[in-house]
């Protein structure tokens, strides 16, 4: 380990955020392969989002010959952030060598390194498994709150238009919180500016009907 690269391992350690965010943005603005390994461990322990980002920010400005492989070999590992964090760092990198590991994760029982699972993969699936990963996709609606399903519909609006028939389908489930969140998905497809709490709303009431106590 170099002399700049230790220095930057122990910045990152320091307690105080104002200064690994510092730390970090240093490492961007004069990147330095050797940083890659750093930067790809407190990834996976940083606790701080605004560090976390500038930390996928120096990455992205590393060669990805560098940080891709060290962050695919993050994902199989038992620390989720570890997972997230590299999800999020690989899809803001874009190297499509990555997508064979990604595919693997679409359905991980974590919600935070399933959201980053869905986003990386919509960035680097190829062309031809796009319908895949749409059905994939669409095997998740009704699953998670509010913001698990906002993500997951993103990612699927994401994919344009092949993605409506899979909808179509999905909003003849039999389950009505899949029919909702079908519903919900393509409204929010048509008309991205509409909402994605009120669409929701609308499709649950017209699958499984109002809140108990509430008339109509």
């Amino acid at each position: 380990m170099t002399t700049d690269t230790l220095r930057l391992a122990r910045a990152l350690e320091h307690r105080d955020p104002s200064l690994r965010l510092r730390a970090a943005m240093t490492a961007g603005t004069r990147p330095e392969v050797t940083y890659a390994d750093v930067l790809v461990a407190r990834s996976a322990v940083e606790p701080d989002f605004f560090v976390r980002e500038m930390l996928t920010w120096a990455l992205v400005r590393l060669p990805a010959a560098a940080t891709v492989p060290l962050l695919v070999a993050e994902l199989s590992r038992d620390v989720a952030q570890a997972r997230s964090q590299s999800l999020h760092s690989l899809s803001k990198i874009g190297d499509p060598t990555a997508w064979p590991a990604v595919r693997t994760l679409l359905h991980e029982t974590d919600d935070d390194v399933a959201r980053a699972a869905w986003r990386a993969a919509v960035v680097l699936a190829p062309e031809a498994e796009k319908h895949w990963l749409a059905t994939q996709l669409a095997a998740e609606l009704g699953r998670g709150g509010r913001e698990v399903q906002l993500s997951l519909s993103r990612a699927l609006i994401a994919l344009g238009e092949l993605v409506l028939p899979v909808l179509d389908a999905a909003g003849r489930s039999d389950d009505p919180v899949v029919r909702a969140h079908a519903e919900a998905s393509e409204r929010l497809f048509h008309d991205p500016e509409g909402g994605f709490e009120l669409a929701l709303d609308l499709a649950t009431r017209a699958a499984i009907g109002p809140p108990p106590g509430e008339g109509g």
